[in-house]
């Protein structure tokens, strides 16, 4: 089993910056690739990035292109989104996940942390 923790959300305004941390234990090793998602009201949860956990090759939603950038720390088994320019429809609940390979269908990642709200005000 891996356990993902995730953390740094917060209440920002508009064009301000944030970083999620995603800490992993556990079995640790069976992690090939992780990944953030992001769940709004009413909506479905959805891709945000992916990072490589060997190579670090990344690969961004159209959405955060530019503004976000996903980063690991392998010595630290942490994973960390950096998030500029925020938007007010960046609001959601990020969740951050682990699994065998980097994907962007969430049905692929086998770990997911517990969850970290951002809101963006105008």
């Amino acid at each position: 089993q891996v356990q993902l923790v995730d953390s740094g959300g917060g209440l920002v305004q508009a064009g301000d910056s944030l970083r999620l941390s995603c800490a992993a234990s556990g079995r640790t090793f069976s992690i090939y690739a992780m990944g953030w998602f992001r769940q709004a009201p009413g909506k479905e949860r959805e891709f945000v990035a992916a990072i490589g956990w060997i190579g670090g090759m990344t690969y961004y939603a159209d959405s955060v292109k530019g503004r976000f950038t996903i980063a690991r720390d392998a010595a630290k088994n942490t994973v960390y989104l950096q998030m500029n320019s925020l938007k007010p429809e960046d609001t959601a609940v990020y969740y951050c996940a682990a699994g065998p390979g980097m994907s962007r269908i969430r049905g692929h990642y086998d770990y997911w942390g517990q969850g970290t709200q951002v809101t963006v005000s105008s």
